[in-house]
């Protein structure tokens, strides 16, 4: 594999000689697997094999032996190959392009290796008192893995802060921390996120009191934070809007043909994001011109008819720049590891092309293309229930919040004397 890289078989020789060289190969080969880019590959081998020389330097007999020299050859890296006046900034990249190459071919070279990384969050950050509460979120109340995820997020914070009150057994929970913690917790977060973490905490407090580790069902003293109904405003964009976004994406590269099919299906069909990054090629009915989206957040499966214009889109992304991969997933990383993309990448995708286009929106995602189609279809007349049917809704309330003002409208009477009003 190394000769794929090298034309001169000395330096081959070379890399061939340092003592760790089978996990090096081992590497290359996985590199290449992952098809990383050949200046990244040659980037990486010399900084391995200077690892291996120094492990060996300072005692390193054996590959189970590199793990405890990581952070040593890092430092002395950093040291080496930075000035007095660069930045920590600048410092910590240094070490983070150093050190996770190093780690990547030792978890490949020593089974079981994870290495440092970012520490791990426990599923469920009260094990040690309600250790099956997770367990009745799935199979008492039937939710979904994104409601439990939202569920866990919650409860992170909510552990944190006993933590930072010092209360280490929940027996003692009491009023007055339940109040501290939503007062301490709702400035830093936005109103929905707020009336979650109550939604939350409220079915932890029962929980715990039904287990008996709460003699009193504290649960009622969580109250929800005071809204109006349709209060915000939808972060929609008019359709002309939606169609400047799309003419700033550059289609002549691979990230440019992936990037502007995504657009599209959040625009034409108000698909949410998790929903675009799990669209497969098996959902894809190119002889009846069907695309299917499953498993949506309802728990329901939708059938839409295929748009020409996105599904030549589609076509214009697998055929020409596509990755070639055995991933049935349609989108893919533009860059190694090329691994199907995750729905926070979509959202981040089009919040840079909305910005790109200058248009100032709150929150610019891939909700506020969402958020556009359903104004598109209020704006057509079309009722709520065949608004919530399209875009995957169970219960017409649900549409309401993404179509709550009559945007076009109040935009008229703004820009005339309203007399007509009146």
């Amino acid at each position: 594999m190394l000769e794929n890289y090298y034309v001169r078989p000395v330096t081959v020789d070379r890399i061939r000689s340092s003592w760790i060289a089978a996990a090096i190969e081992q590497y290359v080969e996985w590199l290449a697997a992952q098809q990383y880019s050949q200046r990244s590959v040659l980037r990486r081998i010399p900084l391995l094999v200077a690892f291996g020389e120094f492990a060996k330097h300072h005692g390193a007999t054996e590959v189970a032996h590199l793990p405890e020299h990581v952070e040593p050859f890092v430092h002395r890296w950093i040291a080496d190959h930075t000035r007095p006046k660069d930045s920590d900034r600048t410092r910590l990249k240094v070490g983070q392009c150093v050190r996770n190459p190093i780690r990547q071919m030792l978890r490949l070279a020593i089974p079981g290796y994870v290495g440092l990384g970012r520490p791990r969050k426990p599923d469920n950050p009260f094990e040690a008192q309600a250790p099956q509460f997770l367990v009745y979120l799935t199979e008492e109340k039937g939710l979904r893995p994104r409601s439990i995820e939202q569920y866990r997020f919650h409860l992170r914070q909510f552990a944190v802060y006993l933590e930072q009150v010092d209360l280490k057994d929940l027996a003692h929970l009491s009023p007055t921390v339940l109040s501290g913690f939503i007062a301490e917790y709702g400035p830093r977060i936005a109103w929905p996120t707020l009336r979650n973490a109550c939604g939350t905490l409220r079915v932890f407090l029962r929980y715990l009191h039904r287990e008996g580790v709460l003699l009193k069902d504290l649960s009622s003293l969580v109250e929800f934070p005071q809204s109006y109904r349709h209060a915000a405003v939808p972060r929609s964009i008019s359709w002309e809007q939606v169609e400047q976004v799309l003419a700033g994406v550059d289609r002549r590269s691979g990230c440019g043909k992936r990037d502007y099919a995504m657009l599209l299906l959040l625009a034409t069909y108000g698909l949410r994001a998790c929903e675009v990054a799990a669209l497969t090629l098996d959902d894809l009915d190119w002889r009846n011109e069907r695309l299917k989206v499953r498993d949506r957040k309802a728990g329901n499966t939708t059938t839409y008819p295929l748009s020409a214009l996105v599904g030549a889109a589609i076509i214009d992304y697998v055929k020409n720049a596509r990755p070639a991969t055995t991933d049935r997933q349609v989108f893919l990383r533009a860059c190694a590891p090329l691994v199907p993309i995750g729905a926070a990448a979509v959202t981040c995708r089009a919040a840079h092309y909305i910005r790109k286009a200058g248009i100032k929106v709150p929150r610019a995602g891939s909700h506020t293309l969402r958020h556009s189609c359903v104004q598109r279809l209020l704006n057509a007349h079309f009722s709520l229930k065949q608004i919530g049917d399209y875009i995957g809704h169970r219960n017409a309330s649900s549409t309401q919040i993404y179509s709550k003002i009559a945007i076009e409208q109040l935009r008229e009477v703004a820009q005339g004397d309203g007399e007509d009003v009146l």
